[in-house]
């Protein structure tokens, strides 16, 4: 899925955050941050500044010992976007 009417955007390629970011305006994002087999919380905040959202929940991290990037991580990668608002969601916690 790339975007929805509702505003949401889930991973996708660079180029398409970028269009993406500038087709749809998404709100929310929702990016993968665990740095194997996924973007790294280095590379999501990147997405982040290429969509231009406002909010965003990280996933694919934390489920296994070789997944390394973590949500604190990503906060201090981001840390200059103005208004970022991430919400680290706890398995069954709802937004």
């Amino acid at each position: 899925m790339a975007a929805s009417p509702r505003g949401i955007s889930f991973a996708a390629l660079f180029g398409d955050m970028k269009l993406i970011g500038e087709l749809y305006k998404p709100d929310l994002a929702m990016l993968p941050i665990g740095n194997r087999f996924t973007l790294g919380p280095r590379e999501a905040a990147y997405a982040i500044r290429l969509l231009g959202v406002k909010h965003v929940v990280p996933m694919h991290y934390a489920t296994f010992p070789f997944l390394t990037g973590t949500a604190e991580a990503l906060r201090k990668e981001a840390k200059k976007i103005k208004g970022l608002k991430i919400y680290a969601l706890k398995p069954g916690e709802k937004l």
